[in-house]
């Protein structure tokens, strides 16, 4: 008995035979449809990103989706115009905040004198006059730390020495330190 394979009908949009169905487009009669709400929601979350990252790879990974959808949003007429408004919006703001900063600034320096100036200041007072003032004058210290976890092993008497030496550089910085603390032996009874 031979049987007989039926062969379907599958020829491409340019009427070359395929192997397998195209998944890639709905059937015959059906609509292909989209969730625009999700779409929209997408388009505007990589021109928010681009705003600070330029990097197509980098955006495309914070989403998880391809380089080439990032690509294609930011270079879409809307997308350039878009984002062309965003980065108007931004560099408007950072004047403000510029302008600000330059009509606080004077305020600030005198506040600083005037801590400089007065005998029964601590170290604690200095410190946030100076870090203050630098905030203001836009010279913040950087906050953000990187760093990767690590393992060490110390012995007590490394461990004593470590604290040593930090009441030492606290002391010579003038800093008071009133710190409790349990000596490894106290701990391993």
């Amino acid at each position: 008995m031979q049987e007989m394979v039926e062969k379907t009908n599958n020829n491409s949009l340019y009427g070359f035979e395929m192997r397998a169905v195209d998944n890639r487009r709905a059937p015959e009669g059906e609509r292909k449809t989209y969730d625009i709400k999700s779409l929209w929601q997408r388009n505007h979350e990589i021109l928010r990103l681009a705003l600070f990252t330029p990097k197509h790879n980098e955006i495309a990974r914070i989403l998880g989706i391809t380089e080439a959808t990032v690509s294609n949003t930011l270079n879409s007429e809307l997308g350039r115009a878009k984002l062309s408004m965003m980065r108007l919006k931004r560099d408007e703001d950072s004047i403000d905040v510029m302008k600000e900063v330059g009509r606080l600034l004077p305020k600030a320096i005198d506040t600083y004198e005037k801590i400089l100036d007065g005998e029964n200041m601590t170290p604690l007072q200095k410190a946030t006059a100076d870090t203050l003032t630098m905030d203001i004058g836009g010279y913040r210290a950087p906050t953000k730390i990187q760093s990767r976890g690590t393992q060490l092993h110390l012995t007590a008497s490394e461990i004593a020495e470590f604290v040593t030496r930090g009441k030492a550089a606290a002391k010579s910085a003038g800093m008071i330190v009133d710190a409790e603390y349990e000596t490894v032996e106290e701990k391993i009874e």
